[in-house]
């Protein structure tokens, strides 16, 4: 299926259009200013959109979605098509954590990539503490670019060895210089960055946000219909973004009725999202304190997440460590491990009141429990080897 992308769009003034290529990852030229790098959005010629689109067999791959995606340059690796949990209240969790490298970050990168190999770059590079890394290092592999990684100091023990494992590079230094060094591999090595350049404020990759919006589509199709609400963990918006936009599309397309509203739910040692709501600004920069949300703990928002929470008529909003520990052991009691960072979503709802939200509600869980801070680090003493000892455990386990 053909691509029916169009143009990149100005999310600052959506009357600005660009050429689709090449992929503006340095925010829109014409309606950015000094204090706002605002981010680019693809539109598509949605009256060419194939009338059974939405009829066709579910499947792995991003392919299933081609006419409402930029062009799919690069391989996949069966991405998408993740389960749809019913939990013992009636909440759905949307869990990404089934997909290549555990996380939500492979359907960005699928895209992002393919970009990348359309356009001609000569490699990729990316910012990441773990998820976007890894997805960006194992897409980049199945294309055959090199792929430069900037991690932190404080990123999970396994982070660098997940990301060599793909042949990445991984690049560890301050914080600070991260983003002057990213500009550099673009400028003088011809590399695509598949994160953010920009310092007013996060752009990210135009392209990437699109392959979020497959979880849209996938949820609509589960339901049967479109949910209620939707919480997503959020860090810089893209996510939150891309499923708003993929919602907005079902109902433009004919498939639903409504779209749901989103909340978008940050660790309270952050929250820029919160703050850019609460002052009406695009965007804002806030201090970041300890949390073991590290995949989340983001100091600057993105103009994207303001659009989508005030389109959908949703909120953003913060949970505290103690509320995402809890609802991911609530999560696993369930079969589902994941990562602190991706339990923020049911954390947000668990801790926000009751629900009073007629139809589902569902609740992404963006990444599995490898990704943690403290997975591995944890020992335990030998069982003794006699049946007493094993016997009291599994009654006191069966009591639970």
């Amino acid at each position: 299926m053909t691509s029916l992308a169009t143009t990149q769009r100005s999310l600052a003034d959506p009357s600005v259009h660009h050429p689709l290529w090449p992929p503006l990852t340095e925010g829109c030229p014409i309606t950015s200013t000094d204090e706002v790098a605002y981010p680019l959005d693809v539109d598509y010629a949605y009256d060419e959109v194939p009338a059974d689109l939405f009829a066709r067999p579910a499947a792995h791959g991003l392919e299933r979605w081609s006419p409402l995606l930029p062009p799919l340059a690069a391989p996949g690796l069966g991405e998408g098509n993740t389960p749809l949990v019913e939990l013992p209240d009636g909440v759905w969790v949307k869990d990404e954590s089934r997909n290549p490298t555990w996380s939500h970050k492979d359907r960005l990168n699928r895209v992002a990539i393919s970009a990348a190999v359309a356009s001609g770059a000569l490699g990729v590079v990316v910012s990441s503490s773990g998820n976007h890394g890894a997805a960006a290092a194992a897409y980049a592999a199945r294309a055959g670019l090199p792929c430069a990684v900037f991690t932190a100091p404080d990123a999970p023990p396994a982070v660098a060895s997940h990301l060599r494992a793909y042949g990445a590079t991984v690049l560890t230094v301050p914080y600070e210089s991260v983003r002057p060094l990213m500009r550099r591999i673009v400028d003088e090595l011809g590399f695509q960055n598949v994160s953010s350049v920009t310092d007013t404020a996060h752009t990210g990759h135009p392209f990437g946000p699109e392959g979020y919006k497959t979880i849209a589509y996938e949820i609509a199709l589960d339901l049967g219909r479109a949910p209620a609400a939707v919480h997503v963990p959020t860090g810089y918006g893209e996510l939150l973004f891309g499923v708003a936009k993929g919602f907005q599309e079902l109902v433009r397309l004919g498939v639903t009725d409504s779209v749901p509203r989103l909340y978008a739910t940050e660790p309270a040692a952050a929250g820029a999202l919160t703050e850019a709501l609460r002052a009406g600004a695009p965007v804002a920069r806030v201090p970041v304190g300890p949390t073991t949300a590290y995949a989340i703990d983001c100091e600057v928002s993105s103009y994207r997440g303001v659009l989508a929470v005030r389109a959908t008529g949703g909120a953003a909003r913060t949970v505290t460590d103690a509320q995402m520990a809890s609802a991911r052991a609530e999560l696993a009691a369930q079969g589902l491990w994941c990562e602190t960072s991706a339990a923020a979503g049911l954390a947000g709802l668990r801790a926000h009141g009751p629900r009073e939200d007629e139809g589902p509600v569902v609740c992404v869980v963006t990444s599995s429990g490898y990704k943690d801070v403290a997975t591995g680090r944890d020992t335990h003493a030998p069982t003794a080897a006699d049946w007493a000892t094993i016997e009291a455990s599994l009654k006191e386990a069966r009591g639970r």
